[in-house]
């Protein structure tokens, strides 16, 4: 295959998503952690455009802070098109134009995001034509989350989260968003985790080595029941990033009070995530918080995953 010509551009929509639940295992020999976690995609979103290029290139704009993102070979959509034509054979490049929306490094899949919807539309700008087993073995390569960015919905996520299965999701689920100007290093909240386990694990117990999703999560979301899944709502590093960024805990503590059915952290944070009753709900609680200076934004789901949308 040689330089794409033939198709000007192809741009694809890929969403953030909330951990409804996440589990996290012992900490294994090879420094990672078994997971078990159950995934929502919601309505809020990352924009890639893929044009014909002889290089390697990105630029990033955005309605969030950009500051940290890089825009070399470090940067998820880069690597994800570099290695798309790797497996393809394809001698070209690309440019590629990443518009966000999903926080920076606020626990919400932003960088997966963008790597998968960077996966969609060099496949369809190259017509490489991969199968979707194909694109999701090569999502897994770039990281747990990525391979759930292509699917969207609502899945459970194993092994280290991108061993996927859909699951069945009936009817919409509102949240209420609370962003933070500073993101919060994933490695450093999985650190401050095995420290919190190590300082405590006389009170804690053992870990599980093979963490599982809670069946009444699985109920919860088949139902469509936003009350019962409040109830089962479980982030096994919100600890960590509690102890790493204390002040969350108020914004938590206030949105609670504030009539949510419940709030967690999403990911590994910082973003907060507050399930409410229904849209209307969910419109008064963003108020509320907005009238106390919390960034504060409503979104829903589930929703589909990465789409080319022109």
């Amino acid at each position: 295959m040689t330089f794409a010509e033939e198709i000007p551009s192809v741009r694809v929509r890929a969403p953030g998503k909330i951990n409804v639940y996440l589990e996290v295992g012992a900490l294994q020999g090879d420094g990672y952690h078994e997971l078990a976690t159950a995934f929502q995609a919601v309505s809020l979103y990352e924009d890639v455009v893929a044009t014909p290029a002889e290089g390697f290139s990105l630029s990033v704009t955005g309605d969030v802070d950009l500051d940290g993102v890089p825009t070399d070979e470090r940067n998820l959509a880069l690597r994800a098109a570099m290695l798309l034509a790797d497996a393809a054979g394809y001698e070209g490049g690309v440019h590629l134009d990443v518009h966000k929306q999903v926080p920076v490094a606020g626990g919400m899949g932003g960088g997966s995001a963008d790597a998968a919807a960077a996966l969609l539309a060099c496949d369809a700008l190259w017509d490489t034509r991969l199968t979707g087993p194909e694109l999701h073995r090569l999502a897994a390569r770039l990281g747990a989350d990525v391979p759930f960015a292509l699917k969207g919905g609502t899945a459970v996520g194993t092994g280290r989260g991108d061993v996927l299965n859909p699951a069945l999701a009936r009817g919409r689920f509102d949240w209420v968003l609370v962003t933070s100007d500073e993101g919060v290093s994933t490695p450093k909240v999985y650190g401050e985790l095995d420290a919190h386990r190590e300082r405590h694990k006389v009170d804690i117990g053992p870990v599980v080595q093979r963490p599982s999703v809670d069946v009444e999560v699985l109920h919860a979301l088949r139902a469509g029941d936003a009350a019962m899944l409040a109830a089962a709502l479980r982030n096994d590093l919100q600890v960590a990033t509690l102890r790493l960024r204390p002040d969350l805990a108020a914004v938590l503590e206030h949105g609670e009070a504030s009539g949510a059915l419940a709030g967690i952290v999403s990911g590994s944070g910082p973003t907060l995530a507050f399930l409410c009753a229904s849209s209307e709900h969910a419109l008064e609680l963003r108020t509320e918080l907005e009238a106390v200076d919390f960034a504060a934004q409503h979104v829903h789901g589930p929703v589909p995953g990465a789409r080319i949308i022109s």
